[in-house]
């Protein structure tokens, strides 16, 4: 492991998993069992982008390290974050873009459910494949039942609560949905934010190695999703909400895991706190730009 220590507490772990499932219980305020039924019906565009993010991006990162030779702890940060399932603000941006936001909502659904065992398994197996990744791999003790419980803790539970809740109330799951999900937003900004300040020298001192990783990183998934829609023959509609759904990853999922099983992987989690900015950053310009443009 690197000599890249940052500071975290206990207190910030709670404040991560409680933002995490914050953001996936208000996303799933308004979905429908119809939501999933809609993988069967209409699964041109949902497949597509599962094929994508679970099986290209992850890849696609995994073989982009390895060839470029990132180094390993920043390489499997950047694995860990193509692991993880799309960012539940991706239906926000999909919806300023114009897109299909049933499709992204399908996706974000679905993919975080299948996130539960789809990212361990993933995080395991690419950081497996890279040989530069494998030693770092090895020294971290990675509990796959723990790992698979804590994110089926932070994802699938709340969506289920979350889902019940919609049906149950559903006048005040709709008030509720929109502000609950800029509160998630803003606790989650916060957090990384707190972060920066109390390592803010560590920050400065990578800044310059991370941010080409990260911007690159983020590009390159915004085009698998938009690359994979174009090959599926998806309308543009559709195409876009792919593209979003890929390109915005849950970076929290990612930290969360790292503050949990790995506080010492310090380069890990510069490159996904980093990502947790950035993503927004690219995905609301993107979303300004196509909100603006018919084809």
């Amino acid at each position: 492991m690197s000599d890249i220590g940052l500071q975290f507490s206990t207190t910030d772990l709670v404040i991560m998993n409680g933002a995490i499932a914050l953001m996936m219980l208000g996303v799933s305020l308004q979905l429908k069992v119809n939501d999933f039924s809609r993988i069967i019906r209409e699964p041109k565009a949902p497949v597509a982008g599962m094929i994508a993010q679970f099986l290209l991006l992850p890849m696609v990162t995994c073989f982009a390290t390895w060839l470029l030779q990132v180094p390993a702890e920043f390489a499997l940060g950047m694995i860990l974050v193509a692991s993880c399932p799309g960012g539940t603000f991706s239906n926000v941006m999909t919806w300023m873009a114009r897109a299909n936001v049933a499709v992204s909502v399908t996706m974000t659904a679905v993919s975080s459910l299948v996130a539960v065992v789809m990212t361990p398994l993933n995080f395991a197996l690419y950081g497996w494949l890279n040989p530069q990744t494998r030693p770092l791999l090895q020294q971290i003790s990675i509990d796959p039942a723990g790992l698979l419980l804590l994110v089926a803790l932070v994802l699938a539970l709340p969506i289920l609560l979350g889902m019940a809740a919609g049906r149950r109330f559903p006048g005040l799951a709709e008030r509720s949905e929109q502000p609950m999900r800029w509160l998630s937003l803003g606790i989650f900004l916060a957090f990384i934010v707190l972060a920066f300040q109390k390592n803010y020298g560590l920050f400065m001192e990578h800044a310059d190695r991370i941010l080409l990783l990260v911007v690159a990183h983020n590009a390159m998934a915004l085009i698998v999703g938009n690359l994979v829609g174009r090959v599926a023959h998806l309308p543009l509609a559709d195409r876009r909400a792919v593209t979003m759904e890929v390109g915005i990853q849950n970076s929290g999922l990612g930290l969360m895991i790292l503050f949990t099983f790995f506080p010492q992987a310090g380069g890990m989690i510069l490159i996904t706190a980093l990502w947790g900015i950035w993503h927004l950053v690219s995905g609301l310009t993107l979303a300004h730009f196509w909100s603006r443009s018919a084809a």
